[in-house]
């Protein structure tokens, strides 16, 4: 049986809080569904811990419940103010963000 757009979407948003939530608040955008393959296409763009906000692709593939990593890319700061503005697919509280520099660790 085909899934629908709302199934495959519930089942997508599902994997996503799963795997990605630690980085909410999370921005969905530029999202395509291809029914003959039952598969989602999208893009989330985040606050990575190091590499500041990126614009990341992937790939819901409904059928067998793997979401796939299709690359990424930094956003300007343009971009970012842009998308920031707009209210996230996952939201999240931002407490703080430490960058991963291991010169500045207690030995």
């Amino acid at each position: 049986m085909a899934l629908t757009l709302q199934q495959a979407q519930l089942r997508r948003d599902e994997k996503v809080r799963t795997g990605l939530g630690e980085f909410a608040p999370i921005w969905l955008t530029e999202e395509t569904y291809r029914a003959a393959e039952e598969s989602l296409f999208f893009y989330l763009i985040y606050a990575h811990p190091s590499d500041g906000l990126i614009k990341e692709r992937f790939k819901y593939d409904a059928f067998n419940d793997v979401l796939y990593h299709m690359g990424a890319r930094k956003l300007s700061e343009a971009e970012a103010l842009a998308i920031q503005e707009q209210p996230p697919y996952l939201d999240g509280d931002v407490l703080t963000q430490v960058k991963n520099v291991p010169q500045f660790r207690a030995l």
